[in-house]
């Protein structure tokens, strides 16, 4: 075993925890997160939960659940979902966790795929599951008994490299892939997490991490959770964000860190100032993606540090950056500086390395003799997939990145969302950023569309701060503004003014819904065609 990391699974971590930190809390909630299945909020300590969790391991075992097998969780971050994870994770199984938004053709390629033995689901959300085809997978509440196990098991303990959990990553086109994460990768997360230092610096059983972000993603299951069993800490799971009681959950929590994307420091700088809004204990937030416009006022105003990171699921800790150490005020975009076991390379499309402060295609692996190690274990059943990620020995991100001269790296675009016109790369994000600028615009969200001539066009689809009168009128003026801040071929050569934007269950843009949606608008002549306009500016 490799980084000195002393579990072979997290389960193991989390049973030396509550070995020796019985009374210690592990999971809590107050009151004031509003908890629908728990109102009166919960506090339980590690010592408790190990007895639970073996009992529920002794019943997965008896019906023959081990290594080979998957169970899928439609738990979403309630105390159930941390019960069945880890006492299938102490056997050897790995768990696919659905998200409680998935549709029904959503949920039955990811069974199909996953060929999950089972499918634990709360009472209250087994109404998700109909109109699914479940394939092989029992459906069962988690009052029921557990049914016996028909996959061909090859053990009933957990080891080091084998599967820990299947999650599936959203893709900004086709079907998701089923990342197949092993505990290794969960641990190595995990163990990054907590190395991270400077702001972030951690205390050994003395914190409380509250996250709002789902267990079906790698931050909270590998960050959050793993981290905090490894840690000696305890995790807040909070359903959902909700930014009307936030404060109020984070002072009566404790919390000591907080978890977020960027958009949740974007919605809280919008609520009125309260005297709670002070009162907590938080030293820092990790928050990757935040706005250089909101960091600084936010950092302020709540006297919270923000902690930007750069990871994928199918890199995890094994490549991950962190501005936790860098001096505050860093650059907007700016991801940090790499793991000490992370090489990289900023790659154009021929496969060369672009000069210092061009972006680039990043390319990672881990170093040593094998490079994928701590990575995600591959794509499920598409070896091709897998291995053209993983092109001549480095896993290619999609990521466009750039470093400085003194080594930080710096986010520009995905590279599937990068808008090729006429031969330049036009990064959506400089368009958003742009656009904001208005006051008029609550949100916005650009994308490239298929262009006869240029290849591709840019498209901005607007929700505006107010009541519009006159469409057209307003994104000519959108446009005129925008076009005084950035070069001509980058102004939006189409606009559409809707009412709210496509967001992820992590509260992300959907970039493949609005790809997907703008080319539509495009064709059924629903967006407003600002071209015209868009040459017109450029002979000024």
């Amino acid at each position: 075993m490799s980084l000195n990391i002393p579990y072979r699974s997290p389960s193991d971590a989390f049973a030396a925890t509550a070995a020796r930190r019985p009374d210690a809390p592990f999971l809590l909630a107050p009151a004031s997160a509003q908890l629908p299945y728990a109102p009166e909020g919960f506090k339980i300590e590690y010592g408790a939960f190990k007895a639970e969790v073996e009992r529920l391991r002794a019943e997965y075992a008896a019906a023959g659940y081990g290594r080979g097998a998957r169970v899928a969780l439609l738990l979403e971050n309630r105390p159930a979902f941390f019960l069945h994870w880890l006492a299938l994770n102490a056997l050897g199984v790995s768990i696919v966790p659905i998200n409680p938004d998935v549709r029904p053709d959503e949920l039955s390629f990811q069974l199909e795929l996953s060929e999950a033995d089972l499918l634990v689901a709360t009472l209250d959300r087994i109404h998700v599951t109909k109109d699914a085809a479940l394939g092989r997978a029992r459906l069962i509440d988690t009052d029921s008994r557990i049914p016996p196990c028909r996959t061909n098991v090859s053990g009933q303990s957990p080891e080091f490299n084998d599967e820990c959990a299947l999650l599936f990553t959203s893709g900004s086109t086709g079907k998701p892939k089923g990342c197949m994460l092993s505990n290794r990768y969960f641990l190595q997360v995990a163990d990054w997490y907590l190395a991270q230092g400077g702001v972030a610096e951690l205390q050994p059983d003395r914190e409380i991490n509250l996250t709002p972000l789902p267990m079906f993603h790698m931050n909270a299951l590998g960050c959050s959770a793993v981290g905090m069993m490894m840690l000696g800490g305890a995790v807040v799971p909070l359903d959902r964000f909700h930014a009307n009681r936030w404060w109020q959950c984070v002072a009566d929590s404790g919390a000591t860190v907080v978890h977020c994307l960027g958009v949740i420091p974007a919605i809280l700088l919008q609520l009125p100032a309260t005297e709670v809004e002070r009162q907590h204990r938080v030293r820092f937030a990790f928050a990757p993606g935040v706005d250089v416009r909101h960091r600084a006022t936010f950092e302020e105003r709540y006297r919270i540090p923000i902690v930007e990171a750069w990871a994928m699921t199918e890199t995890g800790g094994a490549a991950a950056t962190t501005t936790a150490r860098e001096p505050a005020g860093f650059g907007a975009r700016c991801v940090g500086r790499p793991s000490e076991g992370m090489e990289y390379r900023l790659a154009d499309d021929q496969g060369a390395d672009v000069a210092p402060g061009k972006p680039g295609e990043l390319l990672v692996r881990a170093k040593g003799d094998n490079a994928r190690a701590g990575f995600f274990s591959g794509y499920l059943k598409d070896e091709e997939a897998t291995e053209a990620a993983w092109q001549d020995g480095w896993f290619h991100t999609g990521d466009l990145v750039f470093a400085d001269e003194d080594g930080l790296l710096y986010f520009f675009d995905r590279k599937k969302t990068i808008v090729r016109r006429s031969g330049e790369n036009i990064g959506v994000l400089e368009v958003e950023s742009a656009l904001y600028m208005d006051t008029r615009i609550g949100g916005c969200a650009v994308t490239p569309v298929p262009d006869d001539i240029r290849g591709e066009e840019v498209f901005a689809f607007i929700v505006p701060n107010a009541d519009v009168d006159d469409a057209a009128e307003l994104a000519a003026s959108i446009v005129k503004t925008c076009a005084e801040r950035l070069a001509y071929h980058k102004v939006p050569g189409y606009v559409a003014i809707v009412d709210e934007l496509p967001l992820s269950s992590t509260r992300k843009l959907a970039r493949g819904e609005i790809k997907t949606l703008a080319a539509a608008a495009v064709s059924a002549h629903r967006a407003i065609d600002m071209r015209a306009l868009k040459a017109k500016l450029r002979h000024g």
